[in-house]
């Protein structure tokens, strides 16, 4: 029985109760985040933080928590938990009023709940040995903010679903003006003769906590050189490596789109050598 977090209170996860009045249930009106963490050591811990912290401002949610009490509370959820390969889940929403209105309430605490749970370990950087991933691709078409990580997921999960029902990992997606934005949970890229090209980061995208490390540690490295720029659907089906990332994915390869393969249809060198720069400093961050 795992060990949950909720508004003050640590308590086996099957007990975790809110109300359904609370506005995250009814209006999908709150913030999360998914930190990894490794036999105690988390990935990315005070970016994430941070990024929760905006997403909070952005949407009006008054909780300031600091860095300080949230590594807390994630230290204490990955202990009680077994330590081990875990996923951190943060979610705050604004709370539970006496009545369902669209309005912002006032003077109600947000809802804050946490748990850990079990991830894989970190695949290998190795293409010989490394699970790649086949994906779907389709038009992008989630809301205007989706640089904010909002707990209203639906239109994510309908593009993700997408690409699941014809037995894909993951849809690339792209806007109306055929350039790539993202996936259904995962950041994007592709490499062409050796360079790296990332859609820039603008209201279409998540920044993504994972692709912010990547694009750290190759660009501090030098090795590989890396762009972030507009990448339309016409280099991504002429790509010699396509990848995505996330932080339960880390960087991972894709070797087929909608059935077609990606270059070769193996698994690259430049994504080896990516996914051994990332591998190598994640913990650094």
């Amino acid at each position: 029985m795992s060990t949950a977090y909720l508004n003050g209170a640590y308590l086996p996860l099957e007990e975790a109760r809110i109300s359904p009045l609370d506005r995250g249930f009814l209006f999908g009106d709150g913030i999360y985040e998914v930190i990894p963490s490794y036999d105690g050591n988390m990935v990315g811990f005070g970016p994430h933080i941070s990024r929760m912290n905006d997403g909070l401002d952005a949407i009006g949610i008054n909780h300031k928590w600091s860095e300080t009490q949230w590594r807390e509370l994630c230290t204490r959820l990955c202990e009680e938990n077994g330590n081990g390969n875990l996923g951190i889940y943060l979610h705050v929403t604004r709370g539970a009023d006496n009545k369902r209105n669209h309005a912002y309430p006032e003077g109600i605490d947000p809802t804050v709940f946490a748990f850990a749970f079990e991830i894989p370990s970190p695949p290998p950087a190795d293409r010989n040995l490394v699970k790649p991933y086949t994906c779907s691709t389709g038009q992008d078409l989630r809301w205007d903010r989706c640089n904010i990580k909002s707990i209203s997921l639906l239109g994510n999960v309908l593009h993700y679903q997408q690409g699941h029902a014809k037995g894909d990992g993951e849809i690339l997606l792209y806007n109306e003006k055929n350039e790539l934005t993202e996936c259904g949970a995962c950041n994007a890229y592709i490499v062409k003769d050796g360079m790296v090209a990332t859609p820039l980061l603008d209201n279409q995208i998540l920044p993504g906590i994972t692709r912010q490390l990547v694009v750290k540690v190759i660009t501090e490295d030098g090795s590989i050189p890396l762009e972030e720029r507009v990448v339309n659907m016409e280099e991504v089906w002429n790509a010699d490596e396509v990848w995505i990332s996330s932080s339960s994915k880390e960087i991972a390869p894709v070797i087929s789109l909608d059935g077609k393969p990606v270059g070769d249809g193996k698994v690259g060198p430049v994504w080896e050598a990516a996914a051994k720069l990332y591998q190598a400093g994640k913990f650094d961050f």
